[in-house]
């Protein structure tokens, strides 16, 4: 990976998080407007998950021109790996079973992938 594969990767990755930020205040204003129940605000979380790893994909596919779907497979998968850390910083602890770890990597990675093969 050379100091443009880098830059290409940090830039999705910081790009990713921002759409991910301005998800999660809408997701919270609907929480506060309509009363959302706890299975809602999941279902919402994983929708974000998957439209920003998507969104990721989609960029990091057009800048690297080559390997889009790895590209995409790498931006979900970092996406995955910066939020499982953030995570652990925060709470201490990984906080989640290993089915629920893996289906989340799935969705970051694979939708990543599905964003590069489209770009």
């Amino acid at each position: 990976m050379g100091k443009s594969s880098l830059r290409i990767l940090i830039r999705t990755i910081f790009t990713t998080y921002i759409l991910t930020a301005v998800f999660l205040l809408i997701l919270a204003f609907s929480l506060y407007q309509f009363h959302l129940s706890e299975s809602q605000v999941n279902l919402g979380i994983n929708v974000i998950y998957i439209v920003a790893c998507f969104i990721g994909g989609v960029l990091a596919g057009k800048a690297a021109r080559m390997k889009r779907f790895l590209w995409g497979f790498f931006s979900g998968a970092v996406y995955f790996l910066v939020l499982l850390a953030v995570s652990f910083i925060i709470n201490k602890s990984i906080g989640s079973n290993m089915n629920e770890l893996a289906l989340i990597f799935a969705m970051c990675a694979g939708s990543g992938t599905i964003g590069g093969m489209i770009s």
